[in-house]
């Protein structure tokens, strides 16, 4: 096995912060994985890196999940069933999809990341969660080197939340995901705001697989920055749902504030708004700051510490928890 020491991980985190990894190893098979933790149980796992933050050198073996490949479990008239290893691209996949005229997952296009990190938070935009198309997610348990299948339930899959980042954090490494994709009548999910409006743009009333995933990627790229040019990992803070009870107080004082209702109790509150309104979208504070046309974005423009970026990300949830009386919740895994 080929571990190399003392390497940066600045390209390996989609915020470009610089640190070290003390050691460091890339598997691209199951099999080199279960002869490794045969030996080293105590790692750091990194995949597409699209969903951390860095803030100091890495003591423990890093291991870098690099393993690929699609296949076509089974298929019916209707549907297909597919396995995706862990080290394939997200958005790769989501075109791969579209190519073959798989449905399900188009408006998650565009999300940086890897297949193996999509189901730990549940990720989802515009309307849909990668939840509704998993059937089943299969993971190494750390502590015994042998596969595990978790069922779409045995997930707990919640709001960017799944039974991996919660009692099960840390004991295992997923290694392949599961779809239940369309092959003919998608549901196509077209209705989200901002979609209707891209796609109006266009003129277009009956869209296409293509057609949506076109748009959602024209939406991100004029709302959010490409890592590859400014450090960045999405959306940092969780939508926040709040007592609706508690909404309503709030909408008398700010009636212009957005919303979307939970159930008859909660409703979600964007984000992004409130950073807006506390005075941080496009706040620059040296090399790092709030992107200037998403305030739920913190950007390294290059060269600053993770630490700086968590400093910020903390002031920012002080600042609306006294203006709104509103916890902010970090969505990204800040490494501390």
């Amino acid at each position: 096995m080929n571990i190399q020491q003392n390497i940066s991980l600045k390209n390996y985190n989609t915020f470009g912060i610089s640190v070290n990894a003390k050691r460091f190893i890339s598997v691209d098979s199951v099999y080199q994985l279960q002869q490794l933790l045969k030996i080293e149980k105590d790692i750091f796992l990194i995949s597409g890196g699209s969903n951390m933050l860095l803030t100091k050198d890495i003591e423990k073996l890093v291991v870098h999940i690099s393993i690929k490949g699609i296949s076509i479990d089974r298929e019916n008239e209707n549907d297909v069933f597919l396995t995706i290893n862990a080290g394939e691209d997200w958005h790769e996949f989501v075109l791969w999809c579209i190519a073959n005229n798989y449905g399900g997952i188009e408006n998650l296009s565009l999300i940086p990341g890897n297949v193996g990190t999509c189901p730990i938070q549940n990720i989802g935009a515009y309307g849909v969660e990668v939840k509704d198309t998993i059937t089943k997610v299969e993971a190494l348990a750390i502590e015994t080197g042998k596969l595990v299948t978790f069922s779409n339930d045995d997930c707990d899959f919640g709001y960017r939340n799944s039974i991996f980042k919660k009692e099960q954090k840390g004991k295992y490494i997923i290694t392949s995901v599961s779809f239940k994709l369309t092959k003919k009548n998608h549901l196509l999910n077209a209705s989200y705001g901002a979609i209707e409006t891209e796609l109006a743009s266009k003129n277009i009333q009956k869209p296409t697989l293509k057609n949506i995933s076109d748009a959602v990627i024209a939406i991100r790229k004029s709302k959010l920055p490409d890592p590859k040019e400014i450090g960045n990992s999405g959306s940092f803070f969780k939508n926040p749902i709040i007592a609706t009870t508690q909404f309503l107080a709030l909408q008398n004082k700010y009636p212009n504030i957005p919303s979307y209702t939970v159930s008859e109790t909660e409703t979600k509150v964007p984000a992004g708004w409130l950073i807006e309104q506390a005075g941080f979208k496009g706040k620059r504070f040296g090399n790092y700051g709030v992107h200037e046309k998403q305030a739920l974005v913190l950007v390294n423009y290059g060269g600053a510490s993770g630490n700086e970026i968590y400093q910020l990300a903390e002031k920012i949830k002080a600042t609306i928890l006294a203006k709104f009386g509103i916890s902010l919740e970090i969505e990204v895994n800040v490494i501390s």
